[in-house]
């Protein structure tokens, strides 16, 4: 016990996060390292990702929703690969003011998508800052050998798809910083609550994980923004892209706000925290692709095609004309 009456760190990972370790090789969190044996004919997809308060997440935000995003955009990562997850790894950097309330309602949050999700935590390290509080996570997850769809393997021919719906989260954004957009769109209540809530919480296409790994050749997740996504995928594979914008799919709130005001446009197809899945797929496998995800209930919609490799990498047309955007994607540096 601290002097201050908290749980030192060894006290604090045996109340909060040892109870999270629930897998054998993770051993209680008792060890220095854990152990993970994939199954035969799967490999493994490592991925990590950090949250930073004040730039992914707002201060204010519930500890749980904190939890939740920090192990879901990592999520994210393994189903665009065509991954189911398995376990992850957890880092947090506490400020000096933490409470054991906001911990414990953080390890609530965890608890809570580990049983959703079917996956345990495996161990990783909690560390005192000056601020800002961060965490960060590196998740794991299995995929048949061979089949994980690096951005790489895009190639000209190859048909665009995405998962759900594209630029919620970055309107939702935009109302957190100034709710007086609400009125300027139109939006209702119910309208701004599902735009906020695609902010705070994302929504890991793990569904869509085992249809990725057999279809499609190349594919990641939507982190930075449709556009610049899309030419990074393109500049992995010396292609470039052909965006439609007007078949890019939108929520009904986010189609409010756009035809309320046409520059909310830029901020849907270049703002960050979509995490849905961008899929290239070959034209000739397009058409089962199509019925296999029909079956499954899935939600995927094609938005353009790889082309040759040009300046610029990607262009975006609406209604058959060129559309100019000032960015293409978020950018931390």
């Amino acid at each position: 016990m601290s002097k201050d009456g908290r749980p030192d760190e060894d006290g604090l990972i045996a109340r909060y996060f040892r109870p999270l370790a629930t897998a054998p090789g993770a051993d209680r969190l008792l060890d220095d390292a854990a152990t993970y044996r994939p199954p035969q004919g799967f490999e493994q997809v490592l991925t990590t990702d950090a949250i930073v308060a004040g730039i992914h997440f707002f201060p204010e935000d519930p500890p749980g929703a904190v939890a939740r995003k920090a192990l879901r955009v990592n999520l994210s990562d393994l189903a665009a690969k065509g991954a189911a997850p398995a376990g992850y790894l957890l880092t947090i950097g506490l400020t000096e003011d933490w409470t054991e309330d906001w911990l414990s309602a953080f390890c609530e949050g965890l608890s809570s998508d580990q049983k959703e999700f079917d996956i345990s935590l495996y161990g990783g390290d909690t560390v005192r800052t000056p601020g800002p509080l961060f965490v960060s996570v590196t998740a794991f997850g299995l995929t048949p050998e061979g089949r994980v769809p690096r951005r790489t393997k895009a190639s000209v021919g190859q048909k665009l798809y995405v998962t759900g719906t594209i630029g919620d989260a970055a309107l939702g954004l935009k109302i957190r910083l100034d709710d007086g957009v609400r009125t300027r769109w139109g939006l209702n209540s119910a309208d701004a609550e599902h735009l906020s809530a695609r902010y705070l919480l994302p929504r890991p296409r793990l569904g869509a994980a085992a249809l990725v790994a057999e279809y499609a050749s190349a594919a990641m997740d939507i982190s930075d923004g449709l556009a610049g996504d899309l030419a990074r995928m393109c500049a992995a594979s010396d292609t470039g892209a052909v965006l439609d914008a007007g078949q890019v799919p939108l929520s009904p709130a986010a189609k409010k706000a756009v035809e309320a005001d046409p520059a909310a446009l830029s901020a849907v197809l270049t703002g960050g925290d979509d995490y849905e899945i961008l899929a290239a797929v070959d034209a000739a496998k397009s058409a089962a692709f199509e019925a296999a995800v029909a079956k499954a209930g899935i939600a995927f919609t094609q938005i353009g095609e790889i082309v040759p490799a040009f300046t610029g990498r990607v262009r975006i047309e609406r209604g058959g004309h060129p559309l100019a955007l000032d960015r293409l994607a978020f950018r931390h540096f």
